[in-house]
């Protein structure tokens, strides 16, 4: 049987040594490599190609919510456990919205987070009741009530992209309109050239064109015209 392929990026190392110590003596877990932030995880995933991903949330250079958006998009066979000290709503609600396969705490007991991981391994997703009450009353109980009166509603308007894009990207963003090269830009924010390019394909996705100077015009003309409010 081949062993599952598990990945940590924490910027903590104790916390990497930690999940380590914990799955090291499953038979069916390997432990293939760790990352001190979301940025180097970008970059190893190809190389060590993880089954699974601990992926902590509040890391330098690039968070963990910044990274998955560009795992799931660039890697989607890779299946992401949000790894955090906390029981954030925004944190659990933007794990659900960028394609996480599951969110756990740090301070989850051994048992769990082996149900977890082989939970996701099997396709299924992994939120504790903990999470799975935040969904439930942010993002199942709001879509169940009031279905008549916004089918009633007009038609939203387009989202203008600078609504569409992280705070990472809107930087990004911004940085290539003042005609900044990815390596100036990797520079800037002390990431990789890599995540940078990255980061530009997944914004030219949300603005639903095909390259850089379309993007920078529709990027102007929104921003010219308030879209960005």
């Amino acid at each position: 049987m081949t062993p599952i392929r598990i990945m940590v990026a924490d910027d903590h190392s104790v916390v990497r040594k930690g999940v380590r110590l914990l799955l090291e003596d499953e038979a069916d877990l390997e432990i293939v490599g760790e990352a001190p932030d979301g940025d180097e995880a970008i970059d190893l995933i190809p190389v060590l190609k993880p089954d699974v991903l601990f992926l902590d949330i509040t890391m330098p250079r690039l968070s963990g919510i910044e990274a998955l958006q560009i795992i799931t998009q660039q890697f989607p066979n890779v299946r992401i456990l949000m790894f955090s000290m906390h029981n954030n709503k925004d944190y659990i609600l933007k794990s659900v919205q960028y394609g996480a396969a599951g969110y756990l705490q740090k301070d989850t007991d051994r048992e769990e987070i082996l149900r977890a991981i082989r939970a996701v391994v099997s396709g299924d997703l992994y939120y504790p009741p903990s999470a799975s009450s935040v969904i439930i009353r942010h993002l199942v109980l709001p879509n169940t009530s009031g279905t008549k009166e916004k089918m009633s509603q007009p038609p939203a308007k387009k989202s203008s992209i600078w609504n569409k894009v992280s705070s990472r990207e809107a930087q990004i963003l911004t940085c290539l309109i003042e005609g900044m090269s990815s390596q100036e830009i990797a520079n800037r924010f002390d990431i990789s050239a890599n995540t940078v390019a990255n980061q530009r394909a997944s914004i030219l996705r949300k603005a639903g064109v095909k390259n850089t100077v379309e993007l920078i015009r529709l990027a102007l003309d929104e921003k010219r015209s308030g879209g960005n409010a």
